[in-house]
């Protein structure tokens, strides 16, 4: 019986672990998490706030995930969205799921986030 999502990787290319760490802890506020020692020296970066959990996996030959995405709930959503286009990350509203505000953005490597909040939309 499935209980929870752990966590959700997402790729990274070779050597962007410092711009990951900027955008995951100073943009988005998660602080990052220690890898195990075995996993560390494969590269990338691990990332948690509350009980939401964001892996940085490094592949040689990435492609940024432009339609698969982790749907990450916010509190203050305008106020978030107003943080992210602060820091230069694409602010991209979409009204289309009933019952919630949501937009889209892009990490520094052009993974797709989608950032979302219960409410009226």
């Amino acid at each position: 019986m499935l209980t929870a999502v752990d966590h959700v990787q997402l790729a990274a290319p070779p050597g962007s672990e410092d711009r990951l760490r900027a955008y995951y802890t100073g943009v988005l506020g998660m602080t990052e998490t220690p890898k195990p020692p075995a996993l560390a020296a494969r590269g990338g970066c691990w990332f948690e706030a509350g009980d939401v959990r964001l892996h940085l996996g490094i592949e040689r030959d990435f492609r940024p995930a432009r339609k698969a995405h982790p749907g990450l709930r916010v509190t203050g959503i305008d106020a978030f969205a107003a943080r992210l286009a602060a820091h230069g990350a694409p602010v991209t509203w979409d009204d289309l799921f009933p019952g919630h505000r949501r937009f889209y953005s892009e990490d520094p490597v052009g993974n797709r986030l989608e950032f979302l909040e219960p409410g009226p939309a």
